[in-house]
């Protein structure tokens, strides 16, 4: 099936303004569902593989402070299935997709779980406070605003790309500093883009209370999982710039 006509509510350029219904409502309710499950998933998977010397054993070699192979394919693992659930989204099932999209939960929360071994306890609950914070503010002005944000959409993808691009360089020069500098540049851009993202399901939501038919619906379910994926994204990144900026190192 064609999902063209759901995500034309996604780019539309004019704001949409109108009583939300039961169908916008039970979507939008299960975006933010599945952002929870997504966020206590990989909490629970951080949790346990933090406090496991064995596993902990199979992502870091402890003689020379590096990732082992295992560690690599944990890290970069959740990218693939990120890139998976986009490219197939026609393709796969609901079920399926749920499943890709846990997955990829718990491998993020694996590929997360140094954080409870580099930073104190306090620290990481403090940063995740404000982080959650900074979320909420965001993601109800993005709902309420009148504003239309489509056209900040292109500028907040090159900063994402630059954002990406430039990790992968001080990968290699290993700079404190530039890390520390491009941080609050994270901060800024996915704090913006969750107000972008929250008003495009908005907008994808209306989209599928207007149309009215059971098969567009149907996929909602779908449109859902992606929704939670988004926000997740923008959740998880802002806890962890902010934490590389105002973070406690043990």
């Amino acid at each position: 099936m064609d999902n063209n006509n759901n995500y034309e509510w996604a780019n539309k350029s004019v704001f949409v303004e109108q009583e939300r219904g039961v169908v916008a409502k039970k979507f939008f309710a299960n975006v933010f569902l599945w952002m929870f499950v997504a966020l206590s998933v990989s909490t629970l998977a951080a949790f346990v593989v933090s406090n496991s010397p064995a596993l902990l054993s199979q992502l870091i070699n402890f003689e020379t402070g590096r990732s082992t192979v295992l560690g690599y394919i944990a890290m970069f693992a959740p990218l693939g299935l990120v890139m998976l659930m986009g490219a197939g989204f026609s393709r796969l099932s609901y079920g399926a997709l749920l499943g890709v999209f846990i997955l990829f939960s718990v491998l993020l929360g694996i590929s997360l779980s140094y954080i409870l071994l580099v930073y104190t306890a306090g620290s990481i609950v403090a940063c995740f406070g404000a982080a959650a914070g900074i979320f909420g503010i965001m993601a109800f002005l993005g709902y309420t605003t009148e504003v239309d944000l489509t056209k900040f959409g292109p500028i907040l993808m090159v900063g994402v790309v630059g954002l990406f691009i430039a990790s992968i360089i001080n990968m290699f020069l290993g700079s404190p500093t530039f890390s520390y500098v491009m941080s609050f540049f994270g901060v800024a851009i996915f704090t913006a883009l969750t107000a972008y993202d929250v008003q495009k399901l908005k907008r994808i939501g209306a989209g599928l209370e207007e149309s009215g038919d059971p098969m567009v619906q149907a996929d909602g379910k779908k449109l859902a999982i992606m929704g939670a994926l988004s926000l997740y994204l923008d959740f998880i990144n802002i806890f962890l710039f902010l934490l590389r900026i105002f973070g406690d190192r043990k």
